[in-house]
């Protein structure tokens, strides 16, 4: 065995508390009381981040100036199938986790999609649902659903 090495014999609990920051809370505070997705909007180069950050990631200006309202519709650009068990998922697999970006957000949210795996593409259109009890995280959008598709009028 190395000498820099350390090993511990038998079960450890590592509890952890992840804290969201100031930006963060705001958006989960919105989701939680008001049942609305916030993104937050780079004076710089004017996009639209979701979830909101503290610098955009692609003129790395500071942000949040501007708080903007978005979704709760948006597009899937983007998904995978989970076919495996784990302790912690959400949704009993398969499930599909999309990348959604909502109406008026210029980048994506990774999020779940409460439809059998094999309906869901890219493109198709999806509404949140908030979840009914206290989560107090992302969570708080329970999942997202697909939208009905209209038929064309007089069909």
């Amino acid at each position: 065995m190395d000498d820099d090495c350390f090993v511990v014999e038998g079960k450890m609990a590592l509890p952890y508390q992840y804290f969201a920051g100031a930006v963060g809370s705001r958006f989960i505070v919105a989701l939680r009381d008001e049942k609305k997705i916030f993104g937050v909007r780079c004076e710089r180069c004017q996009r639209v981040l979701v979830p909101p950050r503290a610098f955009c990631d692609r003129c790395f200006g500071p942000l949040p100036e501007e708080w903007v309202e978005v979704g709760p519709e948006g597009v899937v650009t983007n998904f995978t199938v989970v076919r495996y068990r784990e302790p912690y998922q959400p949704m009993e697999p398969p499930y599909v986790l999309a990348l959604i970006q909502l109406d008026g957000a210029d980048s994506s949210l990774a999020h779940l999609v409460n439809a059998p795996p094999e309906t869901v593409s890219v493109g198709m259109r999806v509404r949140a649902v908030f979840a009914g009890e206290v989560r107090n995280n992302i969570l708080q959008v329970a999942h997202f659903v697909p939208l009905e598709e209209k038929s064309p009028a007089g069909g």
